[in-house]
């Protein structure tokens, strides 16, 4: 072959060795480019390609145009309690529960004050004393609390002066403290004006200064009681005596008039060791009648 056709075919398959050479190159160069440069976004900055099915997933970036994700499970807020009720005549929170008394205290007249066996009303209402104070348990105090129910406290010096301080946990739950004299004589009313009145007076001035409140309300012990007894509340700057006709005992009830629970009455209870017994047969009987439980103090609207 000549040398010069031998020389063209050489220099030929270099060219093409170079050629290919530059296309690989060329083509690797492409590669690495497109690699390299970030993938398209949208106007907010986050991916528009194959991110798209991850981000949908995801919440969406502060600065972004997708609206916010709320958890399926996220809880609603709940709705603020209400404050309970106070009474503007009293100051207390209100037993009444928007039930408008029908009946007014009477006054003090010629020196006299009245006296409640009863409130003569026809709403569906009745009051719970509880008197002495001789027993102290907490339990009693919880029964009272979980049955939601109030009580006036007929207190004597007698039962409570070493530990007067236990029943500052009935005044904190709501209940009151009334007058029950301070020796808890039973021959209450053959004591003279003086007397009485110093029983009376002695043990209002002592729970003032124990609970911080001054009893407006007395009963005698026993029940009993004269003018000179009338006169001698009246004295001591309270407003009335609330005895009962109807009494819950020895885990049972007794009544004065009639054969059950009416409204209007006045129910008597002791601080006995049978105090479960007695309000279980209290509440047997108010459910029955259909009676709502009410402090005396805010029917009567006293403070």
């Amino acid at each position: 072959m000549p040398r010069h056709l031998d020389l063209s075919r050489k220099n030929g398959r270099l060219i093409g060795l170079l050629t290919l050479v530059v296309a690989v190159a060329l083509v690797a160069t492409g590669i690495w480019w497109f690699v390299s440069i970030p993938a398209p976004s949208d106007a907010t900055g986050t991916a528009a390609t194959a991110n798209t099915a991850t981000s949908a997933s995801t919440p969406a970036k502060v600065g972004t145009t997708a609206p916010t994700q709320v958890p399926a499970s996220s809880p609603s807020p709940s709705p603020t309690a209400s404050a309970p009720a106070i009474n503007p005549v009293t100051g207390r929170v209100d037993t009444l529960d928007g039930l408008v008394p029908d009946y007014v205290l009477p006054p003090i007249e010629g020196g006299l004050a009245p006296v409640l066996t009863k409130v003569p009303t026809e709403q569906k209402v009745v009051f719970l004393t509880i008197d002495d104070g001789a027993v102290k348990r907490e339990s009693d105090l919880a029964l009272l609390e979980q049955n939601g129910i109030k009580a006036s406290l007929f207190l004597a010096h007698a039962f409570i002066a070493e530990n007067a301080q236990f029943f500052k946990k009935y005044t904190a739950a709501g209940h009151l403290i009334e007058d029950h004299t301070m020796t808890h004589n039973l021959g209450f009313i053959r004591l003279s004006y003086e007397e009485q009145k110093a029983e009376i007076c002695g043990m209002a001035d002592f729970e003032e200064q124990q609970y911080g409140r001054r009893p407006v309300f007395f009963r005698p012990p026993g029940g009993p009681y004269t003018q000179a007894t009338r006169q001698a509340v009246a004295a001591c700057g309270l407003k009335a005596i609330i005895d009962w006709e109807s009494k819950a005992n020895a885990g049972g009830m007794d009544y004065q008039v009639g054969a059950a629970l009416r409204p209007g009455d006045i129910v008597l209870m002791h601080f006995r060791p049978e105090f479960p017994a007695d309000l279980a047969a209290f509440m047997k009987a108010q459910k029955a009648a259909g009676l709502k439980v009410v402090l005396l103090e805010d029917y009567l609207a006293t403070k």
